[in-house]
């Protein structure tokens, strides 16, 4: 497969090593147009980015990969790079995905440790770095259920209907601006992380699209992967947890009862969203192998909403009106007690 582009990425490698005599292995792509390389040499290996510029752009995760570094929040070390190709060599993490290495025994200890770095991740100022997590942008991202979900079961919403939707992710929003605004992953799940030899702290990768939003959003995104489902008492044990790490300040004026309603309202949220990523990534681009996930999502959406009267008609709304044409189309959702 000796494209130009490949041909171009071996004199960059061949530049930047010094050297001819590398191996490169490309990996499995993912849901973006990046794609990855194993490149060794001398018994060293590196990973390689590649995204083309009119695809991609990879000057947000440079600039977000420095920061972090800076702040020793373990993300890998850039060793070189070249933005107008769209080129990146990166420290190689290996291939040890946390999702591969969770079970009922050992993810209250991964978990644990997760939410050490994430505390560490939040004490530290990103404000002028990163852009805020505003209200229009988490409209933005939850019109993506009315935009492509709803569409793809023909759903076609009355103007009652309508507003109750546009009505709940006012609140929703509103709910997440009303937390206290940290440094977000905003993709801090199972498979962005990463067991490293030798090191107690866990690899955070795929951090491109960091923000300034709210504390929980985080801690939702891991406890209640999309990969990976928990019971839903066992993941509140888990935010008490993680409301026990919290600083002082981050607190105040807020019981864990408040804590927990925050964590909740971000998660529907977040899971609306993803219900929409989901079948964009296969109605627009192809990638059919996220649906699979969809029936995990949407039971998040509906457990998490079931214990606040003003989720209620929402939910009523989801149940009657979605879930009859989403379970023939993608499934039925299995609870998970364990």
């Amino acid at each position: 497969m000796n494209t130009q582009r490949e041909q171009l990425i071996e004199t960059w490698l061949t530049t930047v090593l010094r050297s001819d005599r590398f191996e490169i292995s490309y990996l499995a792509g993912d849901a973006s147009f990046r794609r990855y390389a194993r490149v060794t040499l001398d018994h060293k290996s590196f990973m390689l980015m590649d995204a083309p510029p009119e695809k991609e752009d990879c000057a947000p995760f440079v600039r977000i990969d420095e920061f972090l570094d800076q702040h020793q929040v373990r993300v890998p070390h850039i060793v070189a790079k070249d933005l107008d190709t769209g080129f990146l060599l990166l420290e190689d993490f290996g291939d040890v995905l946390l999702s591969t290495l969770l079970n009922a025994d050992t993810v209250d200890h991964y978990y644990l440790q997760s939410f050490k770095q994430l505390i560490q991740l939040q004490a530290i100022d990103g404000t002028q770095q990163l852009p805020a997590y505003s209200y229009d942008k988490l409209m933005t991202e939850m019109r993506l259920l009315t935009d492509w979900m709803f569409p793809a079961l023909n759903i076609h919403l009355s103007e009652a209907e309508q507003t109750l939707v546009e009505q709940t992710f006012d609140l929703l929003a509103k709910a997440a601006l009303n937390q206290p605004q940290v440094i977000v992953h905003r993709d801090f799940h199972s498979r962005n992380l990463m067991q490293l030899d030798n090191e107690t702290d866990l690899g955070v990768i795929d951090f491109q699209d960091a923000v300034i939003g709210a504390d929980t959003y985080d801690l939702i995104s891991i406890t209640r992967d999309a990969y990976v489902q928990w019971s839903p008492e066992r993941v509140y044990q888990w935010f008490e947890q993680f409301y026990n790490l919290l600083p002082e300040v981050a607190k105040q004026n807020r019981s864990f009862e408040q804590f927990k309603r925050n964590a909740d309202f971000m998660a529907l949220q977040r899971h609306i969203k993803i219900l929409g990523i989901f079948v964009r990534l296969f109605e627009r681009d192809g990638k059919s192998g996220y649906l699979k996930d969809l029936p995990r999502v949407m039971w998040y959406v509906l457990t998490e909403s079931q214990a606040y009267p003003e989720l209620a008609e929402f939910i009523a709304f989801m149940q009657q009106r979605v879930m009859p044409s989403f379970t023939e189309k993608y499934g039925q959702y299995q609870e998970v007690s364990a």
